[in-house]
């Protein structure tokens, strides 16, 4: 099939960047969407033209690395699927795709659909750990979990901290982000130690990064690829309430 592709080029963070058209011919239904701008891209090279800078890694929906926006949604128009797993099925011929980057002043644009993303990165570090004794690892079944914490922990675990949630976000928030760090720990024995002090370091460090605040519109979790529930803000939030009160 034919598509008319509308592209974000952005050489740089302190320049200012365009949208560029592009047509490309031939694409098969059954290619990636990173597939698809691969194929760009070989025609950009033979062309002695740059070609689009985007982000990947697995290829496999697991890293969050492949974080565009398609058509004005984040990851593109099937739900609960990452940009790399996207197929052009999901499009038709003559399709016009708008390609951009993630939009958010705590996320800045390194080059066309790259951002920077480290501030999820100084988020958890700012209190995503637990603190443990060294030596031999304990066996599983000595720390007992009762089962829906612990499918709670893994739920919120699942988090691959992308950022679709702050880019579908009319306010750029983070909280869908910072609360599966957070609950992910808080549900489980190891991290009851650190549970008050992570859950106001990471809030802290989150509004540092300049995201803005959640206006519980849930966008957030209807653009996660992995489906990580509002239900986690909440909890986040009754952590955050009585750390402030009694920690």
């Amino acid at each position: 099939m034919k598509l008319s592709l509308k592209i974000w080029r952005q050489k740089n963070k302190n320049s200012e960047g365009i949208f560029k058209n592009y047509v490309l011919s031939d694409v098969s239904p059954d290619m990636s969407f990173l597939e698809m701008l691969d194929t760009l891209n070989e025609q950009l090279l033979s062309k002695n033209e740059d070609p689009v800078a985007f982000d990947h890694d697995c290829r496999e929906g697991i890293c969050g690395s492949c974080s565009m926006m398609i058509n004005g949604k984040p990851h593109g128009p099937e739900s609960k699927t990452t940009t790399c797993q996207l197929h052009m099925r999901k499009f038709k011929d003559g399709d016009e795709v708008i390609v951009e980057p993630w939009r958010a002043s705590a996320f800045p644009v390194i080059r066309d659909l790259v951002v920077d993303r480290s501030a999820f990165d100084r988020i958890i570090q700012a209190g995503g750990f637990v603190s443990v004794n060294t030596g031999n690892a304990q066996d599983g079944n000595t720390l007992p979990i009762p089962k829906p914490d612990a499918d709670a922990a893994m739920d919120a675990a699942a988090c691959i901290g992308c950022g679709a949630c702050v880019a579908a976000c009319k306010n750029a928030s983070a909280m869908l982000f910072t609360a599966a760090k957070v609950s992910h720990l808080g549900y489980l024995p190891q991290g009851q130690p650190e549970r008050q002090r992570r859950v106001l370091k990471m809030v802290e460090q989150m509004d540092n990064e300049g995201f803005g605040n959640c206006t519980n519109t849930n966008d957030c979790e209807a653009a996660c690829p992995k489906g990580i529930s509002v239900h986690n803000i909440a909890r986040l939030n009754r952590d955050f309430l009585k750390a402030k009160l009694f920690g």
